[in-house]
């Protein structure tokens, strides 16, 4: 876990090396070597398998319990804050808002066939969603989003909210 503020993240983090299969030291001559491979670490990046808790988070929404779950979830490098919903209602509103474009409305119809697999949810779906960067959150108004659960680094029940002052 990683305190930030008030708000608790679950991260993943790599697990120790043994010192067994630690590399020795190097003579001097290589210390750039050395540096370069610790910058390149990845201390928060994709779990290697998803965190069960939030496996279970997205299987309790999907069962239909709730559409109002707030949760804010960084994926890739960015923070994605909004409320989740049950993939068949992500699907129905994302089709909604094609089928009103004229030009995007041909593909309104791939997402009112039900995809769900059997199994645990690899997805998160987001609703009244947005990317957050720096005190902004884009798009204003909120938009729809489709995560992949394997690609959550880090996530908090509850979601960020602006005001104007």
């Amino acid at each position: 876990m990683v305190a930030y503020g008030d708000i608790l993240f679950a991260a993943h983090r790599h697990p120790p090396v043994p010192s067994a299969t630690r590399p020795q030291r190097r003579p001097a001559r290589n210390r750039h070597r050395k540096k370069a491979a610790l910058w390149s670490t990845n201390i928060i990046g994709p779990m290697s398998k998803p965190d069960a808790l939030l496996v279970d988070v997205a299987a309790l929404v999907e069962s239909g319990h709730s559409n109002q779950m707030p949760l804010t979830v960084v994926a890739g490098g960015a923070v994605i804050t909004g409320r989740l919903a049950p993939e068949a209602v992500w699907r129905q509103r994302v089709s909604e808002v094609l089928a009103d474009s004229a030009r995007l409305s041909g593909f309104s119809a791939m997402f009112t066939t039900a995809a769900r697999e059997d199994g645990p949810p690899a997805h998160l779906h987001f609703h009244v969603a947005r990317i957050l960067q720096g005190t902004v959150g884009i798009p204003e108004t909120g938009g729809m989003y489709r995560v992949a659960i394997e690609d959550v680094s880090a996530w908090t029940m509850g979601d960020f909210s602006y005001s104007e002052h």
